[in-house]
Order: structure tokens, then sequence, then C-alpha cells
């Protein structure tokens, strides 16, 4: 009987010859040795050497083919898309878009009509990445949700249950060059700062060299104040969010002129008491005081007001808001305290206070409520304390909250009430248009939102971007790309 010898199916497998290794030999100085050992990634020196070719024949590459392929995730109204790719147009690159995806339905509607024959994905989570072309890029306006409740049980070291998951799934499976990221103010200081922290680490374990930054689109050349955080991340290097070049404008220079007014019963009121002068740059609202604010009893819109009332209103507004009352009542500070009779007593003398102050109840410019506790995060009324007297402030109940002061600019435009905002006109006050509102995050005049609602156009452009800030990140990421 015969023993040993090769087995059907043992040993390995042999590589296709294209997959086969070749030995070569190669010399060099002490000096590159170092720089190999500092810049190359790989845990041998084989690996790094090959790191370091692979990347340089990459770049031969694209600078040979000038494609850069992209995906648009979160897209909106493609504003991240437009700066993206007039930036790498001016580059000499030519860019492609493999993939948009959008859940709202007249966002999607926009961006077809504005970027053609393109087609739009719906929910990025029910798409798999084996079914994504290769790309160069990815951009997103992420939605920021909430990570503490999503990462309770994982100490932040994780993103499930988040829609940044969704980008990280993609970078970890696609390793693309490159990415460009948008999200609100707010991701600064999420959570402690802990929201933040997670999503640049997640980036940095993915081999990226990560950047980020809060920067307002006022030095952009946009007549608007604009927060954004960005971040950005290469295979390569760090991009630096610094030192852009600073351009200014004023809403002025935006506004179209002798567009029609609104007469309503709003207005009329406004202008009874306000000259349209006097009320350019005001804030209409019942929650703050000062200079700056006009408030609904100043213009009787709930009722004409006598001198002494307004007296009275202006003052509970700003008193209402001092800390000393939170620890009398015995409840956490909130902007806005009610204050009872006896409260209101110590700072204001008056016979037959509580007929004056029900009066004002009944004319709708107070309200009688319990103050406020905090329950799980939340304000809810504490019956177990006195109810008082606090200043109605629904905001949105007024047909404009500011008026715009075209010597200044606009402010941070959200889709809540960016149909509220007031610009004077023909002797007037108008709404600020779609085509004006569209100028304020720098999309081009062909880009036509007409065919939608208006609500629609401006929920949109509440939520997009600024597209010079994102052209002027991207032109430094194509710098890079093409390097």
């Amino acid at each position: 009987m015969r023993h040993g010898g090769k087995r059907k199916g043992s040993g390995r497998t042999p590589l296709p010859e294209d997959q086969k290794r070749i030995a070569k030999t190669i010399y060099i100085t002490p000096e590159q040795q170092n720089d190999i050992d500092r810049f190359a990634r790989g845990s041998s020196f084989s690996e790094k050497c090959i790191d370091l070719i692979s990347a340089q024949i990459e770049r031969k590459k694209r600078l040979e083919n000038r494609e850069v392929k992209f995906i648009d995730l979160f897209a909106g109204m493609g504003g991240i898309r437009l700066g993206f790719e007039n930036a790498f147009r001016e580059k000499g690159f030519e860019p492609k878009c493999v993939l948009s995806s959008e859940i709202k339905d007249y966002a999607a509607k926009a961006y077809k009509k504005y970027f053609k024959d393109t087609e739009v994905s719906g929910d990025i989570s029910q798409i798999s990445t084996e079914d994504i072309e290769d790309f160069d890029f990815l951009l997103a306006g992420f939605p920021c949700q909430p990570f503490s409740s999503a990462g309770l049980q994982l100490g932040f070291k994780d993103t499930r249950g988040t829609l940044f998951f969704e980008i990280e799934r993609i970078l970890k499976e696609k390793r693309p060059y490159g990415f460009l990221l948008e999200n609100v103010e707010g991701l600064v200081n999420h959570d402690g700062g802990r929201t933040l922290s997670t999503i640049v680490n997640n980036l940095k374990q993915l081999d990226y060299f990560v950047s980020y930054k809060l920067i307002d689109s006022k030095y952009f050349g946009l007549a608007q104040s604009r927060k954004r955080v960005y971040i950005v991340g290469t295979r390569d290097a760090h991009i630096s969010l610094d030192n852009f070049e600073e351009r200014t404008t004023v809403l002025g220079d935006i506004l179209d002129h002798n567009l029609p007014t609104v007469d309503s019963t709003f207005t009329k009121k406004l202008f009874e008491h306000f000259t349209l002068e006097e009320v350019v740059g005001k804030a209409i609202r019942d929650k703050r005081g000062g200079s700056g604010n006009i408030h609904s009893w100043e213009i009787g819109l709930k009722g004409e007001t006598t001198p002494e009332q307004t007296e009275f209103l202006n003052l509970l507004l700003l008193e209402r808001r001092k800390k000393k009352w939170a620890a009398e009542i015995g409840i956490d500070w909130m902007d806005g305290m009610p204050l009872t009779e006896k409260q209101i007593e110590t700072f204001y003398k008056r016979e037959n206070l509580r007929e004056f102050l029900d009066e004002l109840v009944d004319m709708g410019y107070l309200t009688l409520e319990y103050p406020r506790k905090k329950e799980n995060n939340r304000r809810v009324p504490d019956e177990t304390k006195p109810k008082g007297y606090n200043i109605v402030t629904g905001k949105l109940s007024f047909e404009f909250t500011k008026i715009l002061d075209p010597n200044d600019l606009a402010p941070t435009l959200v889709a809540m009430d960016v149909s509220r905002l007031g610009i004077a006109d023909n002797g007037g006050l108008r709404r600020l248009s779609i085509r004006e509102g569209q100028r304020l995050f720098g999309f081009p005049e062909d880009y036509d939102l007409s065919f939608l609602k208006e609500r629609e156009a401006f929920d949109l452009l509440g939520n997009t971007v600024c597209v010079p800030v994102i052209k002027d990140i991207s032109e430094r990421l194509a710098d890079m790309y093409g390097a």
C-alpha cells in the first residue's frame, strides 16, 4: 500500500497570473527609509512601499482620466452637488454623479428638473452598497438625529440607529478617495460635543485624514449669516478649512424691486403705529424686549392698549426672565416664567392690580398659567405651584416676524419661518420672494422652483446649503485630488 503523496484538493489554490507577486530589489537612502516609515501605511516594509506606489499610480490615473465620480446623499435641492461640480470643472475635471438619494418628494422633483435626466433614488438605508457604482467622493448634508438615544447602550462607540451610519457603511465598503459632509451649527455642542467627536473618530478609523470647522456663509459673498459645520476627508492628507478668501455683500444687492406688497389687517395695524422706515430691521415678536423689537400690544394687534398697559407689558416682558423668580417659585430657571399677582406687586404698584392684569388676559396679551418644571428633558406644567401671569409668546401667529434691513444681512433662514420675513418695497411690505431666497444661498438664476407650492419651496430653502461655501471647500478637495 502506498502512503503519502499529494491529496486531491490539498495545498494552496494557485493565484491567477495577474495577482502573483514579483520579487524586485530597490536601493534607497536612510532618509527615504525614514520617509517611508513615516508616511506610508502597512505593517511591513513591503506593504508600505506598495501603499506609496499605489497612491502615486492612482494620482497618475486621475490626471490622465480627469473624470471624478461622486454620490450625493440626502441631496435636497442639490446644493452640495452644485458647488462640488462647479469647483471640479474649473479645475479641469469632469464630475459625474453615479447616485443621488433623497426621500422628500418635492425635493426630488426640483433636483431632477435642474440636473436633467438624473434619477433620484429613495431611502439610502434601503440601497445595498453592492448596487452602488464605484466612486471617488461621497457628498452628504446628513440629518443629525439624536446620537444620545441611539448610543445609549454603546458609550458612543457606534452610530447604528442614526443616518450617519449609512454614510459610514458606504465609506467602509466602497473606500472612495474622499468625502464632504455638512450639518447644522448645533452639531458642535450636541450632547456636550460627544456626537461630533463620535463622527470624526469613526471617520478617522476608516483611514481618512479628517478636518472639520464651523463656517459662516456671510464671508463667502452671501447676504445671509448661516453657520454650518463642514467635515471633509481624503485618503492623502488633511484639507485646511481656514483662510478662505473673504468677500461680503448686503441684502440690498440681491433684492428685486416693485413687487406686490401685502395689504392685510396686520400690515394696516403696523402702519397705524409705525412708519415704514421705523419698522425696517425690527423683529416683531412678544418673547423678547429691547429697541429692536416691536410687540403685538404696541400695534394693537389684539386690541388697542393704553400707554399704561403698554408700559406694564414691556416691564413684565423683561422682569419675568430674571433668575431670582425661579428660586422663589422653586423651579429650574426658564426664559420667561409666570409671576403671581403678589410677585408682580413687588415691582409694579397699582390699585386694582388683579382687575388690571385680568383685563390684559381677556385681551389676549397675558395668559394665566402654571410654572413649568423639567421632566424627562421636557417642560410640563407644575400644578403644585400657584398660577401666574405670563406674556403670550406665539411668534408664528404674526404675519411677519422680522422686517429685513437692505443694508444688513439676512438672519439664518429656517424652513419654519422663512416665509414670514418682510421686505420694504414699493411703499409697503412684502414677503421675501423664492428667487431672492435662492440668491441668499448662492443658487444660479436658472434654478427653477416656481412649479412648487410656496410652502414646499421655502421648506427646501430653509434646509439647503450655501453653494459658494461648498464650492470653496471643493476647490481644495480638487487640488488635493489632482495633486
